[in-house]
């Protein structure tokens, strides 16, 4: 038998009184997720465990079955080694997002989702500044910082800030001194860059400096392949979830126009994906303009997001006939514009039946799976 799950990040939510007090996943159209439904069985997921964050680097590594009590470091350092970057055992790896501060308020935890051309050239004025530390640009507003022989430091991400003042929320612990002479001299780096005059001029948000949190040394995990006895592969334009894959020696599949925003070529994920399942047992598609659309804050965009990733499973549907399951990592829900850690609704195609006709929060609460932790998903599917 062989496997494909779709992961819409973020895709859960709460009602919204402008969808008549729906969930955007009530609301949107999903005739093949709702057809999941009628033909397999539903139920709930405990994606965040007790004491951790509501993050995808939590969620998405306990839906791939490794406990983040036992594996996580870090969010830094799975980003670090998806983007091929060899750490040191003494290393501290920091996501490093670009960010826009008015006022001394976070006002874009992604500085107006900048390209990563443009990010690319900041941070190649950025480097040659703070010696004794590596930046690295990545894709759009995600990049990485590394301290040598750092100890690490309490932060807090960026996009859990919109709108407020980023005071209480400066790096706190060992590393923090040095994170926070980072972070001002990317100020001073960034105010009169070409980038952000070009960017000032087109009406765009500049990316007034950087924001390093959730740092950690560098993570072990077992072998997806020896843990399941399956060859698995992944695919995401995201370095997080990348990380997640090599860190399991999974598959990383490169997707051609794969973006990691609401833009993405969804299509060619679904293509891709029934590609590579002729060679391995397991695909894990990640996509996560829904979680964009819910920081946004924008119901319009989530709920357009939800029916793209509906199109996906429609492809994959028609074009495999394994086990396939649908579902989020956590909710980010429109009236937060930030994680939450409420339990997500799963559907399954191929486990079995139960009396739900749709596929969403409300629906799953009732389905024949019942409750369900996270860790033990891959283990019921595979079972």
């Amino acid at each position: 038998m062989k496997y494909i799950v779709v992961l819409g990040d973020g895709m859960a939510d709460e009602p919204v009184a402008k969808l008549g007090n729906k969930t955007p996943l009530e609301y949107a159209k999903t005739p093949n997720m709702d057809r999941m439904a009628r033909e397999g069985a539903c139920g709930m997921l405990h994606t965040i465990p007790y004491g951790f964050e509501a993050g995808s680097d939590i969620a998405n590594m306990a839906v791939l079955g490794y406990a983040p009590e036992n594996y996580y470091t870090g969010r830094g350092p799975l980003e670090a080694l998806s983007m091929g970057v060899e750490l040191a055992p003494e290393d501290v790896a920091y996501r490093c997002n670009l960010v826009t501060v008015e006022q001394e308020t976070m006002a874009d935890f992604s500085a107006g989702h900048i390209s990563s051309s443009e990010g690319k050239d900041l941070f190649a004025a950025l480097g040659p500044e703070i010696p004794g530390v590596m930046v690295r640009a990545g894709v759009s507003y995600r990049n990485l910082l590394v301290v040598s022989g750092g100890n690490g430091s309490t932060t807090t991400p960026p996009h859990d800030i919109v709108g407020q003042g980023i005071g209480p929320y400066l790096p706190k612990g060992k590393d923090a001194e040095l994170l926070l002479q980072c972070m001002e001299k990317s100020r001073a780096v960034f105010a009169d860059h070409p980038v952000n005059q070009a960017r000032s001029a087109a009406g765009k948000r500049p990316a007034t400096q950087i924001w390093p949190w959730s740092g950690g040394h560098k993570p072990a995990f077992p072998p997806f392949e020896k843990k399941y006895g399956m060859k698995g592969g992944i695919i995401s334009a995201v370095d997080l979830l990348n990380g997640i894959g090599r860190c399991a020696g999974m598959e990383i599949i490169t997707v051609p126009g794969a973006t990691g925003y609401l833009d993405t070529d969804y299509a060619a994920k679904a293509r891709y994906a029934l590609d590579a399942i002729q060679r391995l047992d397991f695909v894990y598609i990640h996509i996560e303009a829904p979680d964009e659309a819910g920081h946004l804050g924008s119901i319009e965009e989530k709920v357009k997001a939800i029916e793209k990733v509906d199109e996906v499973v429609g492809t994959i549907l028609d074009g495999f006939d394994g086990v396939v399951a649908v579902l989020p990592d956590h909710p980010t829900p429109i009236r937060a514009k930030t994680h939450t850690r409420d339990p997500v609704p799963f559907v399954v195609r191929g486990k079995g039946t139960d009396t739900t006709t749709e596929y969403s929060e409300k629906a799953a609460r009732s389905g024949g799976l019942g409750m369900k932790n996270a860790v033990d998903f891959l283990d019921f599917l595979f079972s």
